[in-house]
């Protein structure tokens, strides 16, 4: 049988895989020494924390992850105009020792069955509304252009982030949030989200391209279909969290070949209060049926291996692998995944 990442390969390749690649299962998420020091990995029940870059965040129990508190005395930039005045990125200087640290666990993991995959987040995007607040940054994009200075100061310190993980961990993949939109619709026409960030994310992933990484997954839980052209100029290989509003089945048929797909199975169609096996297996029978084997992975919509609502993921993974015995014609024992990874 195949490993899973040797299947991924051939999904995204277009070949012939054995079975349906398994949300998650052929990514191990890797950290770095930026995310130990950024104050930002907060647990279900943490409340105004502040993070490396000045932004507070919560985690309020029962919601997917932390999102930015921006009550009027906790907005970072006060005044977009001297924006330099309140963002100050945190230093990428690291100990050689704490580089090696983190080596040592991309060395222990076998690369022949997964992708070793730096986990970065947030996102450029992300990190404009963290600081601004997500309002006042929408309103920024129209009317002041001091956001293009904003953004190339974000991308020339995420190139030095990128410097340093090349340069020590030699990842074969990254695994990179940035969210576009909401469910409906992306957050600003495509013209405007080229003029601001294609060139930035293009000159960002190029350079893990060119640094030994060979796969960029890109995660925004979110309607970006009308950004997938430009998803695939920019250099991304798969998207990850494209929520079902997006016709996921018509991207596969028009873009298949240029890019991957993985999500289609929305939290809130199996990974809600009261959810059931039953609501697992009818989401990932559906995506499955929907969007065929070839460039598409199925897979909770969320940036990672979990869901909000405990034991969701690992029933979903377990109805999608009853799926590849009933549509590949392999057997049960054959299929093999790595222990479940959670950090959500």
């Amino acid at each position: 049988m195949l490993t899973a990442k040797q299947n991924l390969q051939e999904v995204i390749r277009g070949g012939n895989p054995e079975r349906y690649v398994n949300q998650y299962e052929a990514v191990q998420l890797m950290f770095h020494p930026y995310i130990m020091h950024s104050n930002a990995l907060l647990a279900p029940g943490q409340e105004n924390v502040v993070n490396a870059w000045g932004v507070t965040n919560s985690f309020p129990q029962g919601t997917p992850g932390a999102f930015p508190v921006h009550t009027p005395e906790k907005i970072v930039v006060k005044d977009i105009e001297h924006w330099r005045d309140y963002v100050h990125a945190p230093s990428l200087k690291f100990s050689q020792e704490e580089w090696d640290n983190f080596k040592a666990q991309y060395d222990a993991v076998d690369g022949t069955q997964s992708y070793k995959a730096s986990f970065i987040a947030p996102g450029i995007f992300e990190q404009t509304h963290h600081l601004c607040e997500i309002q006042n940054a929408l309103m920024y994009y129209i009317t002041n252009p001091e956001m293009h200075d904003l953004i190339k100061y974000l991308t020339e310190w995420e190139l030095e982030l990128a410097e340093g993980i090349c340069s020590n961990l030699h990842p074969d993949a990254i695994l990179h949030h940035d969210d576009w939109g909401g469910e409906k619709s992306t957050f600003m026409s495509p013209d405007m989200f080229a003029e601001f960030f294609l060139d930035s994310y293009k000159e960002i992933y190029k350079y893990y391209h060119d640094h030994g990484v060979e796969l960029i997954i890109h995660h925004a839980d979110s309607y970006a279909a009308t950004l997938v052209p430009y998803m695939i100029e920019m250099g991304i290989d798969i998207w990850q969290g494209c929520m079902e509003s997006n016709n996921v089945p018509e991207l596969i048929k028009k873009y298949g070949g240029q890019i991957s797909f993985m999500g289609d199975i929305d939290n809130k169609s199996m990974d809600f209060q009261g959810w059931t096996r039953e609501d697992c297996a009818k989401a990932a029978r559906k995506a499955v049926e929907e969007c065929g084997t070839k460039y598409f992975i199925p897979c909770i919509t969320q940036g990672g291996p979990g869901s909000t609502y405990p034991g969701a993921y690992a029933v979903l993974a377990e109805e999608i692998d009853k799926l590849s015995v009933e549509k590949f014609g392999i057997k049960p024992e054959d299929i093999t995944r790595l222990p479940l990874q959670v950090i959500f």
